[in-house]
């Protein structure tokens, strides 16, 4: 058995209309905040949020892609003018808050995102931060990392002062999502899940939290996506499994996906899911029988044309994901997953 040191999200906050109540979450004395929200979803927050005066708001459009450093940046840049921030929330799905956790850490280490990106390497705390999700799946409400691409690779700022502060779990924030995006972010929830329980790092802690999760998953999918709270905490359960484990071979695989073709992170998670059979059996079977359950169609042989140099930079991408693939595989994981594996994997997709 295996265990590793965590740090969980001290305060949460769970129930409809719980958004309203984040200023119960905040410090002594904290006034000034900052908002950071997907675009698509500003029209759901309520006004009270929007319309403070004390609290600057600063939209993310996450339809466009996932988040770049250079626009973490950007946003640390255009607040140096600005009064001293206290508070910062992250409302969105995983690329928004990724964004409000990367924002904070940059704000209190005089560092760009980039130099940030790896293990460990934030020396101070943040700025205190609540995440709000509006997705359900991702786990980056629970999860010490932000994930970012820098233009050449993808890879999360992973710190225990990456994690939220606080979070608010609020089931009633998620209306007007469209299938397939409610399909792709559950199901983000559902392959980590599946990554975590059949990893070498599991421990009782990870796996119940995980078990749990796939049981509102399987709950949530067989009730044709409509009972928001199985998904709303089963991402937050999913998120806290893999701080105490890891991914596996779906997430190392779906970073160079993401990185060639723009895919964003829950389709890319399924475009790879869908060919590791010989890894995880019987979770791909029912994978693919959601798929016609949903009549979701993914996109189909989009590597079967890549130019060498472009396979070449998507595995170098995979083979840096060391931590999922020790949990997937092994201590022997670069004797098993060769660089013509990973390519013959890529091709199939």
């Amino acid at each position: 058995m295996k265990f590793r040191i965590f740090k969980q999200v001290p305060r949460i906050i769970y129930g409809e209309k719980s958004i309203l109540r984040f200023r119960e979450l905040l410090p002594e004395k904290a006034s000034k905040g900052l908002i950071i929200v997907d675009t698509k979803v500003l029209s759901m927050i309520p006004k009270p949020l929007t319309e403070d005066k004390d609290i600057k708001l600063i939209e993310f459009n996450a339809t466009k892609g996932e988040p770049y450093t250079w626009q973490v940046d950007k946003i640390v840049d255009e607040l140096a003018n600005y009064f001293p921030i206290d508070f910062i929330l992250g409302i969105g799905g995983g690329s928004t808050m990724d964004i409000a956790k990367s924002v904070s850490v940059c704000l209190k280490n005089s560092e760009k995102s980039e130099k940030l990106q790896g293990w460990d390497l934030v020396k101070a705390p943040g700025v205190f931060k609540i995440g709000i999700p509006t997705i359900f799946g991702s786990g980056s409400e629970a999860s010490r990392t932000a994930v970012l691409n820098n233009g050449t690779k993808k890879q999360g700022i992973n710190s225990d002062y990456s994690m939220f502060d606080a979070i608010i779990l609020d089931p009633s924030v998620s209306s007007g999502i469209d299938k397939n995006t409610k399909f792709y972010t559950a199901m983000d929830c559902y392959i980590h899940c599946v990554e975590s329980v059949s990893g070498t790092m599991i421990n009782q802690l990870s796996e119940g939290y995980a078990t749990k999760a796939l049981s509102y998953c399987d709950e949530y999918f067989s009730n044709k996506m409509k009972q928001e709270e199985l998904i709303c905490v089963g991402s937050y359960y999913g998120g806290v499994s893999i701080v105490n484990s890891e991914v596996g071979i779906c997430h190392a695989l779906s970073y160079g996906l993401s990185i060639e073709f723009g895919l964003r992170h829950g389709l890319a998670n399924c475009v790879v899911f869908k060919v590791l059979e010989d890894y995880y059996g019987e979770y791909v079977s029912k994978f693919n029988s959601l798929l016609n359950d949903y009549e979701i169609i993914l996109p189909k042989n989009i590597c079967s044309n890549i130019e060498k140099d472009k396979m070449k930079r998507m595995i170098d991408q995979t083979l840096m994901m060391e931590r999922p693939l020790l949990n997937a595989l092994g201590s022997e994981w670069r004797d098993i997953l060769t660089r013509e594996k990973i390519e013959e994997l890529y091709l199939r997709m």
